[in-house]
């Protein structure tokens, strides 16, 4: 099966749901709608068309033909696209240009829902818990523990300890780490001392309302509906960027590669959709900004799974679904050509990707459109299915791969701890960093301050506070491999272009970092038997202990990676 696209999106995975991702909007990134007094120019819209290689000339024809109009900004020649409004039927008509490879329309057509990995606070039992009044323990890198460090059986999985990477390979501040995500709150003060503002880029306007007058993103906090860089009002991203690489500083938790720096990409909503044009804008900076690992914890949408030419579907919807999947590749091959390792979540559907054999989840944009639709092996999940993504599925505390974790021998690359508190047990998750602003905004915190849910804990520092969130889903587990990817880049990485093409960075040909990522991972076999019974589902895996489709070609471990000799 071809390498497509993967349904990551940063979906909530309450205990087990399935990934999601939305389609990029053209309106989503600050092209202004089209307006006008009549009722054809109101139907108008942006749609971004790509052209085949070499074709822009005939594609610009074949939009004039079918009534459109070429806007003179927001195409990207890097990436083949032009955008054009049009109105009803304009992308079926451009179905029969052979110079057209893919239509995507501006709608909001997409919610991010399986890799979110939910609140677990939902299911589990309120507990309060005052962890403030910790000793400073500040020092040198693998001195001490962070006072949140044994609530973190994830790191003790993979080698990320004082006593393992941390000693000798922490990170190194050159690297930078792109979460491409809702957004990371870098005022965390288990966030702030890595995260770099400065680079930080937001590609999205908040919504908030569909064009049903339903609430997406809620009220507008900013000017232009537009938050600053450190500000995460989902805080999935702030989860993820915590993973990777929270600080050693007395405080909380610490993250797998602890020194090196997070920069803010940001591709979703608050709403948690995540559209197309957002995340062709964010590879594309991060690639050309020096950018040298990203994590995609989410998928696009309004499609779960994309089909170039299902029957099932419409002219209109086919040409969409190839547009996001080329679009996305063009995307991700202009990144990973600039020397950006591409890691992403494999999806919380809990389905063997190898063999889907149906979609009931999609067109899920706008609300209430979704049907049953069937589909099998040529349609893509993405971006985790994508060419050149290193895909990663979940495992538990037990280190099997967990109920809501996609699979797939050809699809899964690597595994990580990802959490599964399917008994409501919270600590089963993974605990990182969460903005108060979230978590007060949830009810998981009360007016004094205390959590009231087992899902949250605060950790103090003096008079600095800050709190934490156990999530779980295959997004929890992709900033695991995100951070040993940051390490071996922070070991073996040359000088190379830095920020803003400064030569004061490290880079890595991504080819490479997998190579190690694949040699220091640790190798799981498949269970016995092969067909793994959960709660109300079973998932057979199919492949060896060198590559199966459960665990790819193993466990992550930042320990082996600390250690290993190029």
């Amino acid at each position: 099966m071809r390498r497509g696209s993967s349904r990551l999106a940063r979906a909530a995975v309450a205990v087990a749901a399935g990934l999601a991702v939305t389609v990029a909007s053209v309106g989503a990134t600050g092209v202004a709608p089209v307006g006008g007094a009549s009722g054809e120019a109101q139907a108008r819209r942006p749609y971004l068309v790509f052209y085949a290689d070499g074709a822009r000339a005939e594609a610009e024809r074949a939009v004039r033909e079918a009534g459109g109009a070429l806007r003179a900004q927001g195409g990207d020649p890097r990436l083949g696209y032009v955008v054009a409004d049009g109105a009803g039927g304009f992308a079926r008509a451009l179905s029969g240009s052979d110079a057209v490879v893919g239509v995507s329309s501006n709608r909001r057509i997409g919610t991010a829902r399986g890799i979110r990995a939910a609140s677990v606070a939902r299911a589990v039992p309120a507990v309060d818990k005052d962890l403030a009044g910790h000793a400073d323990l500040t020092g040198a890198i693998g001195s001490a523990p962070e006072p949140l460090a044994d609530r973190q059986w994830d790191m003790k999985m993979i080698g990320a300890t004082a006593e393992k990477s941390y000693a000798g390979a922490p990170g190194d501040k050159r690297v930078l780490v792109g979460v491409i995500d809702t957004g990371v709150d870098g005022k965390h003060p288990d966030i702030a001392p890595n995260f770099n503002r400065e680079l930080s880029r937001n590609f999205v306007v908040d919504k908030p309302t569909d064009p049903n007058g339903e609430k997406l993103d809620g009220a507008c906090e900013h000017t232009g509906c537009k938050d600053p860089v450190d500000v995460d009002d989902d805080g999935h991203g702030t989860h993820v960027a915590s993973t990777i690489a929270s600080p050693i500083n007395g405080l909380g938790v610490a993250g797998v590669a602890p020194r090196v720096t997070i920069v803010n990409v940001r591709a979703g909503q608050d709403s948690g959709l995540f559209f197309l044009k957002p995340s062709l804008d964010a590879l594309t900076y991060a690639a050309d900004a020096g950018i040298d690992v990203v994590n995609m914890s989410y998928y696009i949408d309004p499609w779960l799974f994309n089909c170039e030419d299902n029957p099932a579907d419409s002219p209109e919807e086919r040409l969409e679904q190839r547009g996001i999947i080329v679009g996305m590749q063009r995307a991700l091959d202009y990144a990973r050509g600039k020397g950006v390792t591409l890691i992403s979540a494999i999806g919380n559907g809990a389905t063997d990707l190898g063999n889907p054999e149906r979609d009931a989840t999609s067109p899920d944009y706008p609300l209430g459109k979704e049907r049953t639709r069937k589909i099998d092996n040529s349609c893509l999940n993405v971006p985790a299915e994508s060419k050149g993504v290193i895909s990663v599925s979940a495992v538990g505390p037990d280190k099997v791969k967990t109920g809501y974790s996609d699979y797939g021998i050809e699809q899964t690359d690597l595994t990580a701890p990802g959490g599964d508190a399917t008994d409501g047990d919270a600590t089963k998750g993974i605990l990182a960093a969460a903005p108060e602003n979230v978590v007060r905004a949830q009810g998981l915190v009360g007016a004094d301050g205390m959590p009231k849910s087992s899902s949250v804990v605060r950790d103090c520092k003096g008079a600095t506070c800050a709190y934490y969130q156990y999530l779980q889903g295959t997004s929890m587990a992709a900033p695991h491999a995100t951070g040993v990817a940051a390490i071996l880049i922070s070991r073996f990485g040359r000088g190379g272009q830095g920020a803003k093409g400064g030569a004061d960075g490290l880079t890595m040909d991504p080819a490479e970092v997998q190579r190690l990522l694949y040699q220091t991972a640790v190798p799981l076999a498949c269970p016995v038997p092969r067909r793994h019974s959960y709660q109300n589902q079973s998932h057979e895996c199919e492949g060896d202990s060198v590559r199966n489709g459960f665990y790819g070609r193993g466990l992550v471990d930042a320990a082996n990676a600390a250690t290993v000799k190029p």
